[in-house]
């Protein structure tokens, strides 16, 4: 029996794997950072054997209430992720599993390669309606890319669409490869009305470098981007300087911010409602958004989701918020549940990344339903 992680995107520490009925686990930190929750790691050992694998010292994680009715996902082929029976009690997470393989893979939730981001990129590019432009480098000096779909004209709309500020969040790419595949379906009437009247200015991930670490939530200097839209610096944060300052140069009038949350089992929106500059107008956009998300697909809920923040008191250091409040546009932040949509749920896949793609395609009908108003 053999346990590694030694791969693109793997995290765990072994601290006992001398028996299949008794695998110790723990998850090893974000790099200078406090930060725990991730774990994605390889299983090889004789097949239709019961295997007893916990994780321990979850008290000690990012998110410690993420835990309770969490089931982690598995796979054979990494291209097929279901989800194996998990029990959490006295802080640690208890997996029973009986491989029918030789190689099993584990994960918090189904992972989005580095390489599966290069074939995303590549893919998206090979459309006439869309290029490829670098910002610059990470700190590891990997690309940040963006994606620039349809012509480009003052006079259209800017809507903008980022994923993966907290790389272990990996449906957000997820979304963002059913967005893109919509987009570029020159026989989708949603997406032509889109492309006649923006721009769509796209990061499939904001967090190349967390992503390949094996990080939850922060860059390879232990930053959390989504608190650095204040003031980025190339030194903690080039991923967001560089973001930020092509927005400041074309310009935002609809912001998209994809996330997961751990807890909170179902899809909701947070807005800006916060923000010194918010007003009727904002608000006006963010009912109609959020109407017609609601219309198009069950998967989408507005009755749970985060506080709201009171007038004047959001944190301008959070991507949302920033970009609302620099362009006086519409903003969301749009997160998806690491465990099920509990209003929709499915006990063999859980929230998936089918699920995921799906909601990036209903996501460009609230963008349609928007964008005549956006100005």
């Amino acid at each position: 029996m053999r346990i590694s992680c030694n791969f693109d995107g793997g995290n765990i520490e072994v601290l006992n794997a001398d028996a299949p009925n008794n695998i110790q686990l723990s998850i090893r930190k974000d790099n200078q950072s406090e930060f725990a929750q991730w774990f994605y790691f390889k299983l090889e050992t004789e097949t239709m054997v019961e295997h007893k694998m916990t994780i321990v010292d979850l008290d000690k994680s990012a998110y410690p209430s993420g835990w309770p009715g969490y089931h982690a996902v598995a796979s054979y082929d990494r291209a097929e992720w279901f989800r194996v029976p998990s029990t959490f009690e006295n802080n640690q997470l208890h997996i029973e599993f009986i491989p029918e393989q030789e190689v099993t893979y584990f994960a918090y939730f189904a992972p989005y390669s580095y390489d599966q981001h290069l074939n995303l990129l590549a893919w998206a590019q090979s459309d006439y309606q869309c290029r490829q432009e670098h910002l610059g480098e990470t700190l590891d000096g990997r690309d940040m890319t963006l994606l620039v779909i349809g012509e480009e004209d003052q006079n259209k709309h800017k809507i903008w669409v980022t994923a993966r500020q907290h790389p272990g969040e990996t449906m957000a790419e997820w979304l963002v490869e059913g967005l893109l595949a919509r987009l570029l379906d020159e026989d989708d009437g949603v997406a032509r009305r889109l492309l006649d009247k923006a721009v769509f200015y796209v990061v499939p991930n904001m967090n190349p470098d967390g992503s390949v670490r094996g990080h939850l939530r922060t860059n390879a200097a232990g930053v959390n981007l989504n608190r650095e839209w204040a003031e980025p610096t190339l030194e903690k944060s080039p991923e967001v300087f560089h973001v930020l300052n092509k927005m400041k140069a074309v310009g935002v009038d609809l912001f998209l911010d994809v996330h997961g949350d751990e807890a909170i089992p179902y899809n909701f929106v947070a807005g800006c409602e916060g923000n010194p500059g918010y007003n009727d107008r904002l608000a006006s956009l963010e009912k109609n958004f959020v109407e017609a998300l609601l219309l198009v697909t069950p998967e989408f809920q507005n009755k749970f989701g985060y506080p709201k923040d009171a007038p004047g008191k959001a944190n301008l250091t959070i991507a949302c918020n920033a970009v609302g409040e620099r362009f006086s546009c519409l903003a969301y932040t749009l997160e998806m549940p690491f465990k099920d949509n509990d209003n929709l749920p499915d006990p063999l896949y859980g929230w998936s990344p089918v699920r995921c793609k799906q909601l990036g395609e209903d996501v460009l009908v609230a963008m349609n339903s928007v964008v005549d108003n956006l100005r």
